[in-house]
């Protein structure tokens, strides 16, 4: 993955972890550990993922907490 890409990643999974943030989801969010890694604190316990899978984990659980509204 290109460094234009991986900044577009990373913009989108802190835009993600703020509003799961807000929502009251998660309880932190921050770089992890080692450059490739995320930092997402759910439940009480921190949790490291790649850039990829936390993406998919903060859309996940957004999408969970979305009210169903039928049209």
């Amino acid at each position: 993955m290109n460094t234009i890409a991986k900044s577009s990643l990373k913009r989108e999974v802190e835009q993600l972890a703020e509003e799961a943030f807000h929502q009251r989801l998660i309880s932190g969010y921050g770089d992890g550990e080692f450059p490739n890694q995320y930092q997402i604190v759910y439940r009480g316990k921190p949790r490291h993922f790649s850039f990829e899978k936390t993406l998919i984990f903060l859309k996940n659980l957004l999408q969970s907490e979305q009210p169903n509204n039928p049209c």
